[in-house]
């Protein structure tokens, strides 16, 4: 006898906040491209790469967000929610390859800096920052969506560091003629982007490898479940994530042989409720087998 505890589920990602920063994004990027080229200045450079991620990355956030608002089907019947981490392992992979590109030129240029126009670097860097603070206020009230919106997000966080970082070595360029400054800004975008898509590339792969989701102790659930009137033993206990907003758990629960239909119910009900309820993730979607302890021995040979 199993149960399943179902929950439609419900779009999650605002597309129209994507759709304004991707915009933004999209027009700061060519401007920069056109600053990088007039200065000749890596942070620049850099900064509008790390701008193309963006623009590749939220038309990806975008694709994403419309397509986990299918609806299920016969083929895919959990809609198709994953997209959201397939989108933001996408859009860390691209800030990963950036943040090793300028680590890698800025190394270089460190030993052979070019000359570089200050004033236009300037220039480029506050409309560039200008640009990613709009954004930033436009996504920062759905960044904590799902994993989806916190990559878009991110990416906007980080290209906005970098244009701090374009505006203070092209005033160093300008005050003291330190032609450095500009491989140093490069190399430190890349050391604030590099940890941050691992963490990201990490979260993503956690979810695709259906983890246990964060926060959520199988040994304490398993430990709940066992004290239930009428429980013996709980094995082939299991949870992962479809996606970063909807948990799944499954178990195999061993029960006493004189359970009536109407205790069986009962217990259903118990189960769903208490992990739905009782524990730091809320599992809506859960499924149970309720097996009688005189049930053939598959209890002992499962975790």
């Amino acid at each position: 006898m199993g149960a399943d505890h179902t929950h439609a589920p419900a779009a999650s990602t605002p597309r129209r906040r994507l759709i304004i920063a991707f915009s933004i994004t999209t027009t700061v990027f060519v401007t920069e491209v056109v600053g990088a080229i007039i200065t000749g200045s890596l942070a620049l450079l850099v900064d509008a790469a790390h701008m193309l991620t963006d623009v590749i990355g939220l038309a990806l956030a975008l694709t994403a967000a419309h397509l986990m608002d299918r609806q299920p089907s016969a083929r895919y019947t959990w809609g198709l929610r994953r997209s959201e981490v397939l989108g933001a392992l996408a859009q860390a992979a691209l800030l990963l390859g950036v943040g090793i590109f300028a680590l890698v030129e800025g190394v270089r240029r460190l030993f052979e800096p070019p000359e570089i126009s200050s004033g236009s670097l300037l220039f480029f860097g506050i409309v560039g920052l200008l640009a990613n603070v709009a954004s930033l206020f436009v996504l920062m009230g759905g960044r904590t969506s799902n994993l989806n919106m916190r990559a878009a997000f991110l990416e906007v966080v980080n290209d906005a560091l970098g244009s701090v970082g374009v505006i203070v070595s092209a005033i160093l360029i300008a005050t003291v003629g330190w032609y450095r400054a500009d491989a140093v800004a490069g190399i430190l975008i890349a050391l604030l982007i590099i940890p941050r898509t691992l963490i990201l590339l990490r979260a993503s792969g956690s979810v695709l490898l259906e983890s246990t989701p964060p926060g959520l102790d199988l040994e304490e659930v398993r430990r709940h479940l066992r004290e239930l009137p009428h429980v013996v033993d709980v094995h082939d206990l299991h949870a992962s994530q479809v996606s970063t907003d909807l948990p799944v758990l499954s178990a195999h629960v061993v029960v006493d042989d004189q359970l009536t239909q109407e205790d069986s119910a009962r217990l259903l009900r118990s189960l769903q409720e208490c992990v739905a309820e009782h524990f730091p993730v809320a599992v809506e979607h859960s499924t149970f087998q309720i097996e009688p302890k005189s049930h053939p021995d598959e209890h002992t040979t499962h975790a």
